[in-house]
């Protein structure tokens, strides 16, 4: 079954341990914090506080999205709180360094690549990560529209997995919704990670059925 993580960039800051508890007994499978540092992307998110904040409530996996550059220099500080560390296969010059820091410290490895960097950026790493986080719109700003071209890098990516018998899951984000996430599942996605289109909406719980295509 598709896995929904629920990405908190959207939520309300002013009630954080009331929103990430709903949206926890919605039925959401991981939790997803996107830290931005203003240099990689043009925005700024949050940093550590947050992360240990969220990891002291959570009952469910949480992946930490380095939207830095040079995130080699910042995984040790995030990897107590996390479960799952990705970072920019954009933003190192050392992907390969990064995954070795993620790993020996028994925790999952992802890579994320951005909607105008070639799939076969990442093709060397395959065999070591745990996720590729296949971004559907351009990193930053929350609620922007998913890039229909997405799919197409999904279901490559999918192939992949299968050309070089990896076992990496395949996780979508940017855009997200219960108007696309049928789309978004048949080519080829293993999770979901919806911010705005769950926080957004007035029935978490709802919400987050739809994205995973079931009916009450």
């Amino acid at each position: 079954m598709i896995k929904i993580s629920a990405s908190i960039l959207d939520c309300n800051f002013l009630h954080l341990e009331e929103e990430v508890r709903a949206v926890l007994n919605a039925g959401i499978d991981a939790l997803h914090l996107d830290i931005m540092d203003g240099h990689f992307v043009p925005n700024l998110s949050f940093g550590l506080p947050i992360v240990r904040a969220v990891h002291k409530i959570s009952s469910v996996p949480i992946y930490s999205h380095l939207m830095v550059i040079k995130p080699e220099t910042l995984i040790e500080k995030f990897l107590p709180y996390s479960d799952y560390i990705i970072f920019h296969v954009e933003a190192t010059d050392k992907p390969e360094f990064c995954i070795d820091i993620i790993t020996a410290a028994n925790k999952k490895a992802g890579v994320s690549i951005n909607p105008n960097t070639p799939i076969e950026k990442i093709s060397f790493l395959l065999d070591r990560i745990d996720d590729v986080l296949i971004m559907s719109v351009f990193p930053g700003l929350g609620g922007q529209k998913f890039i229909p071209e997405s799919l197409n890098r999904i279901k490559r990516v999918r192939e992949l997995r299968t050309e070089t018998r990896t076992n990496f899951t395949i996780s979508v984000d940017g855009g997200i919704c219960p108007a696309n996430c049928q789309a978004v599942i048949e080519a080829g996605a293993d999770m979901l990670i919806a911010g705005s289109a769950i926080f957004k909406s007035n029935d978490y719980t709802q919400t987050v059925r739809q994205l995973k295509c079931l009916k009450y």
